[in-house]
Formats: C-alpha cells, sequence, structure tokens
C-alpha cells in the first residue's frame, strides 16, 4: 500500500512538473483592429508566452497557423480568439483537436468560451458546444467575404501618388514636349496644375510652337491671363 501512494506522488509530482512547464501561446487572425486588441489582451494577461498573428491578406494558406500547428509542443497550451478565425472547416477543425488531443495541447476559446480542460468557462454545456460547431461553417464563410471585400478594396482604392515638384521651366518643356508628340489638350492641362487651358497656349505661343489642333492662334482673350496656379510648382 505504501509502495503504491509513494508511485501516486510521484506520478503527481511528474504531472504537475509538466504542466509548469508547458507554454501558452495565442492566436490571431486580423479582421477588426479593436476586438483583435482586446483578445491580444486577454491573451497576454492570460500569460501567453508568444502570440502569433495572421494579417487578412494570407486568409486562404494561413502559414501563421501551420507553423504554429507543427511547432506545438506536448502538454502546451493554445488560445484563439475563435475557431472560425482558426481553422477553414469541420475537417480542419476535428484535425485540430484530434491533434491536440494526440499531444495533450490544452485548447481555449475565447469566443466560443471553451476550455478542454473546463476551467475557464464551466457553464459551456455540451449543447453550447454543438452549437459552436453547427454555426462554424456559417461564420468561415462569413469571413472569407470579409476577407475579399478588404483585398478588393485594398487592391482598386489607393493612395494618389504625390506630386513631382518641378521648376517652372521643367512644367514648360513637359507642356511642349507632350503637345508636339501628339497629346490631347485634356491630357497636358491634367499635369500641368493650370486652371485653365489658355495658360497651355500662352506656353506653347512663348516657345515658338506651330499650333495645330484646337484654337490656332493661342488664346481668344487679349488681356491678361489671370494668375496661374502652380505657375512655380507642381506639373
Amino acid at each position: 500500500m505504501k509502495s503504491y501512494s509513494k508511485e501516486s506522488a510521484i506520478f503527481a509530482l511528474v504531472i504537475k512538473t509538466r504542466y509548469i512547464r508547458m507554454a501558452k501561446v495565442g492566436y490571431l487572425f486580423r479582421t477588426n483592429s479593436e476586438s483583435s486588441d482586446a483578445d491580444r489582451e486577454w491573451m497576454r494577461r492570460y500569460g501567453c508566452v508568444h502570440i502569433v498573428e495572421e494579417t487578412i491578406e494570407h486568409e486562404t494558406l494561413r502559414p501563421m497557423w501551420k507553423q504554429l500547428m507543427s511547432n506545438l509542443g506536448r502538454g502546451d497550451e493554445i488560445v484563439v480568439s475563435k475557431f472560425s478565425d482558426a481553422v477553414r472547416g469541420l475537417r480542419e477543425l476535428a484535425a485540430f483537436v484530434e491533434l491536440c488531443r494526440i499531444k495533450g495541447v490544452r485548447i481555449v476559446s475565447i469566443h466560443d468560451r471553451i476550455d478542454t480542460r473546463n476551467e475557464l468557462f464551466p457553464d459551456t454545456t455540451a449543447a453550447d458546444v454543438l452549437w459552436i460547431v453547427g454555426a462554424l461553417p456559417e461564420d468561415i464563410a462569413a469571413l472569407r467575404k470579409h476577407s475579399a471585400h478588404v483585398e478588393e478594396l485594398q487592391r482598386n482604392i489607393k493612395a494618389p501618388a504625390t506630386p513631382l515638384v518641378v521648376s517652372k521651366a521643367q512644367r514648360d518643356q513637359t507642356i511642349v514636349d507632350m503637345y508636339v508628340n501628339g497629346h490631347s489638350l485634356d491630357d497636358i492641362w491634367a499635369i500641368s496644375g493650370f486652371r485653365s487651358k489658355s495658360s497651355i497656349w500662352r506656353v506653347l505661343n512663348q516657345y515658338g510652337i506651330k499650333l495645330d489642333r484646337g484654337q490656332t492662334s493661342g488664346p481668344r482673350n487679349k488681356h491678361k491671363p489671370k494668375e496661374d496656379e502652380g505657375d512655380d510648382g507642381n506639373i
């Protein structure tokens, strides 16, 4: 009997040491900066030694998640915001849970309120878990739709290029070169920085360019043109 008690004590010590040495690691899929910040703080307070962050551009391949899975050690803990952020379907969820079962990895899902050790969320019932699993495909579809929309916005809406600051002489030479090479007056006007097209004719007349389209003799108004915007600035 004494021998049995001694063996039990040794076994308990081994288990305790194992849990002390395990690493807590978090995984974040960034879709909303506000909720991501709150989840990151939750993981930090929980004691995660490292928080892996996946950006929305990698929604399909999930390279950071794959690296995390390959580096999980026996007895580690993994914390996710929710399962729909981590896996791409029920098959991946089953594979993930099985991997963690084999390695003795504790799973914590913050928003799903699931803890495989049943300590953090003791009120979560089996019915709650089944509901989460059933809703997983819908949650993943919504996440993919959101990711695709963000990628489309990033692809189609770009910040305007910074205007190139050039001298008045460089600007005038560009106007002359574009006119001689057959560019339309609208294109020349767009890069000139002038308020009116009459200033383009003034520059062309100044450089002795033969006008062969549009107004053939320059500006119709003979009075002094209004001060141009950007005469000494941008094209």
